[in-house]
């Protein structure tokens, strides 16, 4: 059984966020993909379209998970669940870090507003 510690995640940075990669190919992850979530304080998120389900635990501090142009405010031990299709972004307007368990299934792709399609490494 493939066991991944903290120090030996992943890391990827983009759009102001950290995103440490714990369930991927490499960890022998052939479905699911699984990543912790780190979102600085004062950090807007991208708004963007997302090709699979996701869902977001919240595991510290706070955040704002907007779905659909919707937003609701996570505390700690909160789950939001983004559909399919569904519009996302995630904003962190508190003082301190948010830190969030985030999965989803293989293949995920994000659109941007300009049409852009993002192929997250962490979720390919």
């Amino acid at each position: 059984m493939p066991v991944v510690r903290p120090e030996q995640a992943v890391r990827h940075e983009t759009h102001g966020a950290r995103f440490l990669v714990h369930a991927s190919p490499a960890t022998g992850a052939a479905v699911l993909r699984a990543w912790r979530l780190e979102i600085p304080a004062g950090t807007a998120g991208v708004e963007h379209t997302i090709s699979h389900e996701e869902v977001f635990h919240l595991l510290a501090g706070s955040a704002v998970v907007a779905i659909d142009g919707r937003p609701a405010t996570l505390a700690a031990g909160d789950t939001a669940v983004a559909p399919a299709g569904s519009t996302l972004r995630v904003d962190n307007p508190g003082p301190g870090p948010a830190a969030a368990w985030v999965t989803t299934t293989a293949g995920l792709t994000a659109t941007l507003a300009d049409g852009t399609v993002i192929t997250p490494p962490w979720a390919a």
